[in-house]
């Protein structure tokens, strides 16, 4: 499976920065003492110790090396088995819950039908507690650790109109077709059993999203179970990680990685 290294984008970037330490140099010196009963050392002229020749200049002393630069930041990883895939899930999560925001807050959503702005709301409070959620269950997974918890991604949603219904309902489609290929790319790589029911709990609610927002776009179709996400054998579609970075890429500013995931489970 081709790595991917995603720009978003948590977010929320956690990033370490090693504070180079100034050398200090510490010269001691000593003065010599000559002291002696009845010894007195004297001089009339200036050159009575004078070997003759040029005095030598000293060189000065070479200057310290300046430390050298700091380590760039290392992108967060993913990480390996469930936490990875959990982390997976919340940059998904966290790419959804930042659009609906963004959306309620836009003129669409202002001018949009009770209706319209009834389902936005649900999804946004779903896809927020779908987050928190993720976020929830794996720092428990790491016994606390914050460093293995994806951190909060920046994203740039400026190609979304947000005035414009069709930009938006559009966007959200593709959002949520994405979250449900996600998840069903996504789940035979979890180990655990109750991670792997979570999952498919949320990817139950991620494909009602998606079929009300295709109801919005075309009522009284059959769009929301359409050719293009329901194949031949009456499945829903799969996406692998690499294809859901490739779409959901455009919009994570946040760099992050997933050099561990785990590959899929082909069975015996």
């Amino acid at each position: 499976m081709k790595k991917p290294i995603v720009k978003m984008e948590v977010v929320e970037s956690t990033s370490k920065n090693k504070n180079s330490k100034s050398r200090r140099r510490f010269i001691k010196m000593s003065g010599l003492a000559i002291a002696g009963s009845g010894v007195l050392l004297a001089c009339d002229t200036d050159d009575v110790f004078d070997p003759g020749g040029e005095t030598p200049v000293p060189e000065p002393e070479p200057e310290p090396e300046p430390d050298p630069d700091p380590e760039e930041p290392t992108a967060f990883d993913l990480g390996s088995g469930d936490v990875g895939i959990l982390n997976y899930a919340l940059a998904l999560e966290q790419l959804e819950a930042a659009f609906y925001t963004a959306v309620r807050e836009g003129d669409y959503y202002a001018g949009a039908s009770d209706e319209e702005q009834q389902v936005i709301d649900d999804l946004y409070n779903h896809e927020v507690i779908h987050r928190d959620f993720l976020r929830a269950a794996i720092l428990e997974a790491v016994g606390g650790d914050e460093s293995q918890v994806l951190p909060e991604l920046e994203f740039n949603l400026d190609s979304v109109d947000l005035s414009s219904r069709d930009s938006v309902l559009q966007t959200a489609m593709a959002l949520e077709d994405t979250g449900v290929g996600a998840y069903n790319g996504a789940g035979d790589r979890l180990e655990s059993a109750t991670y792997l029911t979570i999952a498919g709990k949320i990817v139950s609610v991620e494909a009602r999203h998606a079929s009300a927002i295709r109801s919005l776009l075309n009522p009284d179709s059959a769009d929301f179970a359409g050719d293009d996400i329901i194949d031949e054998n009456g499945l829903d579609i799969e996406y692998d990680p690499a294809e859901v970075f490739e779409i959901a890429g455009p919009f994570i500013e946040t760099e992050f990685t997933a050099n561990e995931l785990p590959e899929p489970n082909t069975g015996s």
